[in-house]
């Protein structure tokens, strides 16, 4: 098995817009990922919590099915990504296995090696790293 990730996709509106579903559709096609588990997290303007499973709306009915989809998203899991979320908001909430990385924890393993750590980092801190590296050549540059 691939690792397993987590993802909270938020929106700024309670209604999920169905091309976002679509591009992850696309993705599972694709076999990088398989989608395990997924839910619609809304928190309404007036700060109530609803979730629902994909199934309940029409235009989202049978985007998860076939093998290895598990009910694994948890109230718990619901309570953490509405934290999440503005007065007014919705999410996609997604556990999904990266099939991608399967083949090469086999090899790994076999190699008798093992993931000793992983970090997801957010493109948001990539940018900021990119623009200071940019920051710093140009530095570099006028003073040279």
């Amino acid at each position: 098995m691939g690792p397993v990730e987590f993802i909270v996709l938020a929106f700024p509106e309670e209604q999920l817009r169905v091309r976002a579903v679509d591009s992850l559709v696309g993705v599972r096609r694709s076999r990088a990922v398989r989608m395990v588990d997924a839910l619609v997290v809304t928190r309404t303007a007036a700060g109530e919590v609803v979730a629902a499973e994909l199934d309940a709306f029409e235009e989202l009915a049978g985007v998860l099915v076939g093998e290895g989809v598990e009910r694994l998203i948890g109230p718990e899991d619901v309570k953490e990504a509405a934290d999440l979320l503005d007065l007014g908001s919705c999410a996609l909430v997604v556990l999904i296995e990266h099939l991608w990385a399967e083949e090469a924890a086999k090899g790994v393993r076999a190699a008798g090696g093992h993931v000793a750590g992983s970090v997801r980092i957010p493109p948001e801190r990539l940018e900021e790293v990119r623009a200071a590296l940019a920051a710093r050549a140009e530095t570099v540059r006028e003073e040279g």
